[in-house]
């Protein structure tokens, strides 16, 4: 034992619990997200095993986990209505394509640039759009074709669910039950079992109330050549690809789907001190995965932030644990794919209302207008509101329009300019010091934010920085928050951040940005 211990890497013996603790929190989230895509939960775990494997071992984000999102589910959904399943592996193929070119050509890092008003606001946006539709679903009935839809049918499911109706009150007893084992589980489990994931509680305890009663509920129907779902489109589904829908739903999928997995990894890089994303290699990454998974029959994948951050706080070092979890999925469907049959359709609807509520997350609202101001968060509800009242490309074009508005006027004053320099501080002996000055004038907005990163990226790693704003008239809040991140790194590492010059506001600004400085 202890010689096949010297045989293998040190970073295994992380990297190996880590997959086990992400395959857990991604088998029940890979389903759910399935069926709250109208399609059959074994394309979710197609998708997952790609997510694992085959991004794992591209991926330019060392810890990030892909698989199915829960934020295209309601694209997939009302895509699958109107066009039928068969047309999703040609749409995703492109929509893959798209962002093989998009990594190709170096603009990953844009990504980064959309303001988090208008992120935060469109996953609220679709943490409603999600409730609402798996609402339903908890009943066991089905959802309708959009979030309004689905808000007005809530009287009518609520009617026959107090008459009776079927096997409603089963599996509403299901779907509760599941929610409370997963949140009660996350607030209450020993310290010793803190890699546990509530999602897997929550399923095994709907699981298991259902079959202990005999609750007359759905199931996931699983069919019996498991992989019987791969196959290529054919080429009647190809040709329409040339139909302006079919390249809308393509660019939509590829720009939604490549900002959620850059924004994951951006989040994924502030939870761990080890290598920085390479954002066009991830979004490469990202296109290739799903280009096959438009192949064999999967659903769109991104970087996902709740199965990145299990793997990050189960110790993960390496990329080798998002492909180990991968590996756990497959050799999951080979060996067991009975016990699938065995889950309650109401029992991955708990699992999804519970994401979709902290995908609301209205603290991130309160966050904008206490530290940005009224109108940042404005854009925030507006983006969430057209989200939800429109389609998600809507709602997400409205944002960006409006927090272009935001910046026009200061735009007016000059463009961000960033130079690099030293400046001499006084020592203790009497003796000067240079130390490295990135001194910042004009505008920074969201539009410049890829210039500012490489930047801020420049500066040493150790020793004192110095940020000069003398001639900074404005900073966003695109623009702050990637100050503080950078900061954040850099004072793990021993960094002296100090901000100098500008106007006593700006000074407030960046260094409640930058956070306080150490001692010496």
């Amino acid at each position: 034992m202890n010689a096949l211990a010297r045989l293998l890497p040190p970073s295994l013996k992380r990297d190996l619990p880590s997959s086990f603790v992400v395959f857990l929190v991604a088998l029940p989230l890979c389903m759910g997200i399935a069926i709250a895509s109208g399609v059959p939960p074994e394309r979710g775990l197609l998708t997952g095993i790609v997510g694992g494997i085959v991004v794992g071992l591209l991926a330019g984000s060392p810890l990030q986990v892909s698989g199915p999102a829960a934020g295209l589910a309601v694209i997939v959904f009302e895509f699958v209505r109107e066009h039928g399943i068969g047309m999703l592996g040609p749409v995703l193929v492109l929509a893959g394509a798209i962002q093989l070119i998009a990594g190709a050509a170096k603009v990953g890092g844009w990504f980064r640039a959309i303001s988090p008003a208008v992120v935060h606001g469109m996953l609220a946006g679709i943490g409603i759009l999600i409730v609402l539709a798996q609402i339903h679903v908890l009943t066991d009935a089905l959802p309708q074709a959009n979030g309004l839809d689905n808000l007005v049918a809530i009287p009518a499911a609520f009617f026959n669910f107090v008459t009776g109706e079927g096997s409603r009150a089963g599996a509403v007893t299901v779907g509760f039950t599941t929610i409370v084992a997963m949140i009660g589980w996350e607030k209450l489990r020993p310290a010793n079992m803190k890699l546990v994931p509530g999602a897997l509680i929550g399923v095994l305890a709907g699981t298991v109330i259902a079959a202990l009663f005999a609750l007359p509920v759905k199931h996931v129907v699983v069919p019996e050549a498991i992989f019987s779902g791969i196959a290529l489109p054919v080429s009647g589904e190809w040709a329409r690809l040339a139909e302006p829908t079919m390249l809308v739903a393509a660019l939509t999928l590829a720009v939604i789907a490549s900002a959620e997995s850059l924004l994951s990894a951006a989040a994924v890089d502030r939870m761990h001190d080890g290598p920085r994303t390479q954002y066009n290699r991830e979004l490469g990454a990202q296109g290739v995965g799903n280009v096959i998974c438009g192949l064999i029959g999967g659903l769109p994948m991104t970087g996902v932030i709740v199965r990145s951050s299990a793997n990050v706080q189960a110790g993960a070092a390496t990329r080798a644990s998002a492909i180990l979890h991968g590996l756990w999925i497959l050799a999951f469907l080979l060996l067991l794919p009975g016990l699938l049959k065995l889950v309650p359709t109401a029992a991955l609807a708990g699992i999804l209302v519970v994401t979709g509520w902290r995908l609301i997350g209205p603290h991130h609202a309160l966050h904008l207008h206490r530290q940005y101001g009224l109108a940042t968060a404005a854009i925030w509800l507006a983006t969430m509101v057209m989200v939800v009242a429109t389609d998600l490309l809507t709602g997400v074009l409205v944002g960006l329009g409006l927090s272009l508005i935001q910046v026009v006027p200061y735009l007016l004053k000059g463009r961000l300019k960033i130079e690099t320099g030293a400046a001499e501080t006084a020592q203790p002996a009497g003796v000067g010091k240079a130390v490295p000055e990135l001194r910042l004038s004009g505008s920074a907005t969201f539009l410049q934010l890829p210039h500012l990163n490489e930047a801020l990226e420049r500066t040493p790693s150790s020793g004192p920085v110095r940020l000069a704003a003398d001639e900074l008239h404005h900073v966003d809040h695109t623009c702050l928050e990637a100050i503080g991140e950078w900061a954040s790194r850099r004072l793990k590492s021993g960094t002296r951040i100090e901000v100098v010059g500008g106007s006593r506001s700006m000074r407030d600004r960046l260094i409640a940005a930058v956070g306080p400085v150490p001692a010496h």
